[in-house]
């Protein structure tokens, strides 16, 4: 969308344009045909940025549900736009002392920014792009919360490098989400984020009541003492890591599933330590990664009277099926020593045509493989491809064959 485009997609003629694309596409147009109606419709200026807000809103509503239909974005900020659900999560969590002033440092387009003010807070929203600032001003008016949403340009690191007295800028509370991208790239090294580390260690040295979303990949050795580190994860796959100042810390370690908009919280004090390893049994668990990425697997293990299937790697395994929202399970047909001729003929001797491969502590690439594995059977079954007690080993799992 061009700089100068969003002016013109909130004023009276930009949203009956953006409402014409919208009913193009519910309509099935495509890029040609929809731009060349627009184009004769309300004219070459707002044809373009008009469809491509259309297109952005179909594509958000499955994550901000109604909200996306009056949401302002550009294809980055959707795609670096936090889930809504779990914004209003952290703001409430980071409220909850009745704390009524908070900062988003770097607002990018709002979404915490209108969580926060949701959440009964006024804020002060923060970046040095103006873009950004101005996405996040008319998302602020669109959804109502303009009221009490300052949008400024400012620093960052210059703006925590001057916290005092428990507060940023003036705020009681703070939300930083450090860019972790440049020039296309994925930054690994937290030194190389925007801002750095240094500020995101200082922001959570000085404000007690701050929250910092960071990699999840993120090396425990960086979490300061006395902060609290957790994990979320939604439909198996982590969307989030945070880090919760001294202020709103509860705990060492968190490992947070929502499932079905309810979120499961697993938490520990203090390094729980590894889990026992032992034989595979008639069932394998897979934890959620956020159980992985948190250290907690041993209490996973505890609850469920499992083990692991190896000392290095993250499957457990007990005699029965898990009723949990820490791990997925699957029934074992059968152990095998691992082998592409011998796995394959244990399939077919089970009817199996079709698989899925899964690995963990493997060099295999599982689509090769599940291609190479591919029978006349009519069966199916789960492949599970890793080690036990050190050794490379295949585990079929959830065999199937309806002949």
């Amino acid at each position: 969308m061009p700089d100068d485009a969003l002016p013109l997609l909130r004023t009276p003629e930009g949203a009956a344009a953006t409402a014409r694309a919208a009913a193009l596409l519910a309509g099935g147009a495509d890029v040609l045909t929809g731009v060349a109606r627009l184009r004769a419709e309300v004219g070459p200026e707002l044809a373009g940025p008009a469809w491509e807000l259309a297109r952005l809103r179909e594509r958000a509503r499955p994550v901000f549900g109604v909200d996306a239909d009056r949401l302002f974005l550009t294809a980055d900020t959707l795609e670096q736009a936090g889930r809504p659900e779990l914004a209003a999560r952290r703001a409430a969590r980071l409220l909850a002392d009745g704390t009524d002033s908070a900062a988003d440092l770097g607002c990018a387009a709002g979404t915490d920014t209108v969580a926060l003010a949701r959440a009964g807070a006024r804020v002060l929203a923060v970046d040095r792009d103006p873009v950004a600032r101005e996405l996040t001003a008319a998302n602020a008016a669109a959804l109502g919360v303009d009221d009490d949403v300052w949008v400024v340009a400012g620093d960052v690191v210059e703006l925590v490098a001057a916290a005092r007295g428990g507060e940023v800028a003036g705020c009681g509370a703070a939300v930083l989400d450090p860019a972790r991208r440049a020039g296309g790239k994925r930054q690994l090294d937290p030194d190389r984020w925007s801002p750095p580390w240094s500020t995101v260690a200082t922001l959570l040295d000085r404000v007690p009541r701050a929250v910092v979303k960071v990699a999840p990949g993120l090396d425990h050795e960086r979490v300061p003492d006395g902060v609290e580190a957790e994990w979320v994860s939604v439909r198996g796959s982590i969307v989030e890591a945070l880090l919760w100042g001294r202020g709103v810390s509860e705990t060492w370690r968190r490992a947070t599933v929502v499932r079905d908009g309810t979120a499961h919280e697993l938490t520990a004090g203090a390094d729980p330590g590894p889990a026992d390893a032992g034989p595979v049994r008639g069932w394998l668990h897979e934890p959620d990664p956020t159980v992985i990425r948190s250290g907690l697997v041993s209490l996973v293990a505890a609850e469920l009277g499992a083990t692991l299937v190896d000392p290095t790697i993250a499957y457990l395994t007990s005699g029965e099926r898990a009723a949990s929202p820490w791990v997925t399970s699957h029934r074992v047909d059968e152990v095998l020593p691992f082998g592409r001729k011998r796995l394959k003929a244990a399939l077919r001797a089970r009817g199996v045509g079709r698989v899925v491969v899964k690995k963990r502590g493997s060099a295999i690439e599982p689509e090769t493989l599940a291609r190479q594995l591919r029978g006349p059977g009519a069966g199916t079954a789960t492949v599970v491809v890793t080690r036990v007690a050190g050794a490379p080993t295949a585990l079929l799992c959830d065999v199937i064959n309806p002949g």
